[in-house]
């Protein structure tokens, strides 16, 4: 193809484009803008020409501090009657910029939807199982029990907790897979790994497990959500004392290299084997192992965990000797790195 037909190529896909399109000059003002553009924007191309991107999205804070650096951002902003994605990409050869637009006004509104329905979900679930819960309170203040009632009563509670965590653990992993919103603010997870252990340390001693925490001071910090996270860590710190051996320990160790972020969960329990460990975090997946069988659990736990670590753009994985224990490691970009 020659030059010729390129160029005519190219003025075609930007003339014809949904996108909005808006190509910024070195000095950093509108040069040129796409009928896209024009049209999300609600003005005319000669009136945004030589204006500076901020004014068309009422001098809007973020947008000013993305067009201040190098490299590719992404923004949402409002427009009236529409929600735009707003990409800036890397810098032109002339020094420039490109700023795409993309309407995810109906996307957005589609997501409203999708958070109300989980919402609903979680409170039709959660309702009827704390009503149980409280009705086994209830029997228990109404006179003496016999052993039988005691027995039948624990049960009853004990099932009414699994499942309310269960359901709990069902609502989140919707949640996160839907895309959802979450908090997005830096911090150092220090903190949650230190409130996991308290959470779960009636747990730990009820099996005789050791849970030994050290950690690199001062801590990276890192971008995301405080609370999902500590679910994360919390799945993984119970999923290690279920399966660990009682009168063993687990060990919780949290670093950083300079750029990420690492913690990891090492047990002494009854290991994965080779063909089952690439399985592990497969949603629902439990082993054949009758000793895992033993262990109730809804089979969600690392499934949410893995989610939600790869939400906030990191990675996990685990390692195994069957007879020996397991050791998850999940990794997180540093904030400033």
């Amino acid at each position: 193809m020659n030059d010729v037909n390129l160029a005519q190529v190219q003025q075609y896909l930007f003339e014809r484009t949904g996108d909005g399109v808006l190509i910024i000059d070195a000095q950093g003002m509108i040069e040129t803008v796409n009928p896209a553009a024009v049209a999300m924007l609600g003005i005319t191309g000669e009136k945004a020409r030589g204006q500076r991107p901020a004014r068309l999205f009422r001098n809007n804070a973020s947008l000013v501090n993305l067009m201040s650096r190098s490299g590719e951002q992404v923004l949402d902003v409002h427009l009236p009657r529409r929600r735009v994605a707003l990409g800036i990409a890397s810098e032109l050869e002339n020094g420039g910029k490109l700023i795409i637009l993309q309407d995810v006004t109906e996307q957005r509104r589609f997501d409203i939807h999708r958070q109300e329905l989980v919402q609903r979900m979680a409170h039709d679930l959660r309702n009827p199982l704390m009503a149980m819960s409280g009705f086994a309170e209830l029997i228990e203040t109404m006179g003496e029990l016999t052993a039988q009632q005691q027995h039948f009563i624990a049960r009853l509670r004990q099932t009414t907790t699994k499942l309310y965590d269960v359901a709990a653990e069902l609502v989140d992993l919707v949640w996160i897979e839907a895309g959802l919103p979450m908090q997005h603010r830096p911090f150092r997870l220090q903190e949650q790994i230190a409130q996991v252990i308290t959470s779960l340390s009636t747990l730990a001693e009820s099996r005789r497990i050791v849970i030994a925490f050290s950690v690199q001071d001062p801590l990276p910090m890192v971008m995301g959500d405080p609370d999902r996270l500590y679910m994360a860590v919390f799945q993984l710190l119970e999923n290690a004392i279920l399966y660990s051996e009682p009168d063993s320990s687990v060990a919780i160790h949290a670093w950083g290299d300079g750029y990420d972020l690492y913690c990891s969960v090492a047990d002494k329990g009854i290991g994965i084997s080779d063909n089952e460990l690439y399985l592990v975090f497969d949603r629902l997946y439990r082993s054949n192992d009758s000793r895992v069988q033993a262990i109730t659990g809804g089979g969600l736990g690392l499934t949410l965990a893995k989610k939600i670590i790869l939400r906030h753009g990191g990675d996990i994985w685990a390692v195994s000797n069957l007879g020996k224990g397991s050791t998850f490691t999940f990794v997180l970009p540093a904030v400033g790195a």
